[in-house]
């Protein structure tokens, strides 16, 4: 008999019921399961680029949870059959941005880390459903037939789709500056002309990076809007920008100042669905190169937070992201410096953090928040009651755990 038809052939009705069932309570979890997937394919990558970049690691863990839920519900509705890749939006999205980055799927172990996460889940819903080892037997040997094409054609869709892709992409001069850019980003070597031809921008003098990213593909509209709102605010008359992903814009504007925190907040004000991380302004096309790295640290901080802030400078962020890269220990961090003082009102924070930056001084932080000394004294008196550790023995800790907090709710 013939082995691909042999592989298919279709489970008794017991076996197809007790498919059906452990489908039904996998997906139940399944988007704590497909994190755990998909944490497990981006521990196992060997190309920095698709963990660092928060927009590319974000539409891998969207197509996980895709994927995954495509394959229950079709074992809900046909058990034990061969599933068809899910051709959605998302695939479409994520197999641009690889190929608008010069990345593609051959890495083949990722796929298989997040196939041995799903497998061991998926065995455990097996065993809850049947003791009998006949009907264990059948229900293993054909639902792992499944999920192994399922994955094996899921790659080769997503190649498909980036072939597809590049050669579209190919038809314009859009891909060539990006890999220009990228071969900037890389510190590769490339000559100075030739670099600024491609381009068509200035390594000279100084950069200031920008990142525009939404959280929805249909947003181009607003992106460069929001581009645009940025070069102005920050005193620029040109600025490079160039399209690494459907819902991203990357943007050089030559000038060696940073827009304000109001400045920035009027932009984003006028481009609601638009988020703006922003560099540290550096020189030469070393500075070019840093710029950007500084504005990419940035989106991953408020990223890997959860952040609902729409705008972020590194510069004030720069010893929070050194301090973020494990998201659990930062948390952890906020939970032991400042206790019920991380849950208090806003104004209560808000006051702490105006009082270490004035050095402890009541008057001074009165004045800055337009309130009368004892209302400082008596917002103060609160705020050691709440803190594990009073306040004047942990300062420096305190800030810092607050700017945290400050950071994942938007403030």
């Amino acid at each position: 008999m013939d082995t691909e038809v042999a592989r298919w052939q279709s489970p008794s009705p017991r076996v197809r019921d007790l498919i059906r069932s452990a489908a039904r309570g996998m997906h139940q979890y399944s988007i704590e399961i497909a994190h755990e997937m998909w944490a497990a394919g981006q521990r196992s990558l060997e190309s920095d680029a698709l963990v660092e970049d928060p927009m590319l690691s974000e539409a891998d863990r969207i197509f996980t949870e895709t994927t995954l839920a495509h394959w229950l519900i079709a074992n809900i509705d046909d058990p034990g059959h061969r599933v068809t890749p899910t051709i959605t939006a998302d695939l479409g999205h994520y197999a641009r941005d690889l190929a608008l980055r010069g990345l593609d799927v051959s890495e083949v172990e990722p796929w298989r880390a997040s196939q041995r996460v799903w497998w061991a889940a998926w065995l455990r819903f097996c065993f809850d459903t049947t003791a009998n080892k006949q009907e264990l037997r059948e229900l293993v040997e054909i639902s792992g037939n499944s999920i192994d094409a399922f994955i094996d054609d899921s790659m080769a869709a997503v190649g498909d789709y980036i072939e597809a892709m590049r050669a579209e992409l190919a038809r314009g001069p859009e891909i060539e500056r990006l890999a220009t850019a990228h071969l900037l980003l890389r510190a590769a070597p490339i000559t100075r002309p030739r670099a600024e031809a491609q381009l068509g921008y200035a390594l000279t003098g100084h950069h200031l990076a920008a990142i525009l990213w939404s959280d929805s593909p249909d947003q181009i509209a607003q992106l460069e809007s929001g581009a645009e709102k940025v070069m102005r605010a920050a005193g620029a008359v040109r600025r490079l920008t160039l399209s690494p992903g459907v819902a991203t814009l990357w943007t050089w504007m030559p000038v060696s100042s940073t827009p304000t925190k109001s400045e920035l907040a009027e932009v984003v004000a006028d481009t609601p669905k638009v988020r703006i991380a922003l560099g540290r302004p550096a020189f030469d096309a070393l500075g070019f190169r840093r710029s950007h790295l500084d504005a990419v640290a940035a989106q991953g901080l408020i990223t890997r937070l959860q952040s609902k802030l729409q705008s972020v400078r590194y510069e004030d962020v720069r010893l929070l992201s050194l301090l973020t890269n494990d998201i659990a220990e930062a948390r952890q961090f906020v939970v032991d410096t400042l206790g019920g003082l991380a849950t208090a009102e806003p104004l209560l924070r808000q006051t702490a953090r105006v009082f270490i930056a004035e050095q402890f001084n009541t008057s001074k932080a009165a004045d800055r928040l337009f309130a009368h000394r004892n209302t400082i004294d008596r917002r103060m008196v609160r705020v050691d009651e709440l803190l594990p550790i009073p306040l004047a023995e942990n300062p420096a800790a305190v800030d810092t755990a607050l700017t945290l907090v400050e950071l994942q709710e938007g403030e």
